[in-house]
């Protein structure tokens, strides 16, 4: 093993693009808000924030649910993945920057300056005010107050469990040997609790920040969509990664069998997402009741284009180039499958926020869509590899790390 290989080096071509990815979807953000908004400012207004909206909450998604992978792998005592357990924590270190975002886009509608939430507007719930709605105010009880509540403890209970799992493991490389596995063990019941947690706050948080959007909708299975979404998200971007930095002669320890392993977990989840995308639009208009239609309606006017687009990059294109074995195995053919299959979910969430904000106004994808995501992906790139500087990529003092070494399938 290349010992001169396990401390990543930050490359310069990799910096300088993440730095020109920012400045163009920077240029990008600030070029929606100058734009002559004359004929219908309102709605240009709400298509920009929705853009800031789907970056934040897209990249954040994909850093969280790397931290609910994370989590699992110890929850269920894995040892496939311990090779490759630097580059999923590298991943997680994203989940701060990206719920920063979130909490300053939430205080900026709550000031009314934003306006992606309908159920935050001024004198919604006021029966004397021009803007009241019935139905918001029966479900007013919910949000207020009571909303906020939940959001600061989605925010803290995640960077807590990230930021608890990543400390150990970096603790447990410092010391010699850890003969009883002191750290491995902490992390395993940090990891079980996680599950319990996240199994909840992962279909709450949906429903308070993504589906309260469509105030006026609601939907059961919701929350395990939003998940699928994003958990195959994330094992896109952690495969990307592995693969990327295997071409740069890291990473020489995790076995061809590791990454066909992630290959099998892209498949699988895509069909978790489509079965979920499924069910969901299957059901609300099996039911056809009114206040449930509306919501695919909508989409089925005004964004046609974009769902049949969203289902045959995140379905049928998954389903056809990951079939076979060998297509798992195929490290160029991976990443070209793989970032098709994050820029389908990056539209998911684009047609899960769009129609909710600015509705029928939509004109398609344009700059801003893709300007918005430049900005995001950028920052995102920084952090991540950024992360990866901080601690070997191999980690020292695990139970099954062996195991994985000498993974094979």
């Amino acid at each position: 093993m290349n010992t001169d290989k396990l401390n990543f080096t930050f490359p310069s071509k990799a910096k300088m693009a993440s730095f020109i990815l920012m400045a163009i979807g920077l240029v990008c953000i600030i070029a929606m808000f100058m734009m002559d908004h004359n004929e219908d400012p309102e709605y240009h207004n709400n298509r920009a924030w929705s853009n800031i909206f789907a970056g934040s909450f897209f990249f954040m998604a994909i850093a969280l649910a790397a931290a609910f992978f994370l989590g699992l792998q110890y929850a269920a005592e894995a040892a496939w993945a311990t090779s490759i357990k630097r580059v999923i924590e590298a991943v997680t270190m994203y989940l701060p920057w990206g719920l920063s975002f979130m909490m300053l886009i939430f205080i900026l509608a709550q000031m009314h300056i934003t306006h992606i939430y309908h159920w935050m507007s001024e004198g919604i719930a006021d029966p004397t005010s021009h803007h009241y709605d019935k139905i918001i105010a029966g479900k007013i009880g919910y949000f207020g107050t009571f909303w906020w509540i939940r959001t600061v403890l989605y925010v803290v209970g995640w960077v807590w469990f990230t930021m608890k799992l990543r400390k150990n493991s970096l603790a447990a490389d410092k010391l010699d040997i850890d003969v009883n596995n002191s750290y491995h063990w902490k992390n395993v019941k940090l990891g079980a609790w996680f599950m319990v947690v996240f199994a909840v706050t992962s279909s709450t948080s949906a429903w308070d920040w993504v589906m309260s959007i469509d105030t006026h909708w609601f939907s059961t299975l919701f929350g395990w969509y939003i998940f699928s979404g994003m958990w195959i998200s994330a094992l896109v971007t952690i495969t990307m990664l592995i693969v990327w930095l295997k071409k740069l002669g890291y990473l020489e320890f995790v076995t061809e069998s590791t990454v066909h392993d992630m290959g099998k977990w892209m498949f699988a989840i895509s069909f978790l997402w489509t079965y979920l995308y499924f069910s969901q639009f299957m059901l609300i208009w099996y039911s056809n009741i009114p206040e449930e239609v509306i919501y695919f309606q909508t989409r089925w006017e005004s964004y046609k284009a974009l769902m049949w687009t969203v289902l045959f990059v995140n379905f049928a294109f998954p389903m056809v180039m990951l079939m076979s074995r060998d297509s798992k195995r195929n490290f160029f053919f991976l990443v070209f499958v793989g970032g098709i299959i994050l820029m389908g979910h990056y539209l998911d969430v684009i047609m899960i926020v769009m129609p909710g904000t600015v509705g029928h106004h939509w004109t398609g994808l344009s700059w801003m869509e893709f300007g918005t995501f430049f900005f995001f992906l950028g920052l995102f790139i920084y952090v991540v590899l950024n992360a990866l500087t901080k601690a070997p990529l191999l980690v020292k003092n695990h139970p099954y790390l062996q195991e994985s070494l000498h993974h094979s399938i």
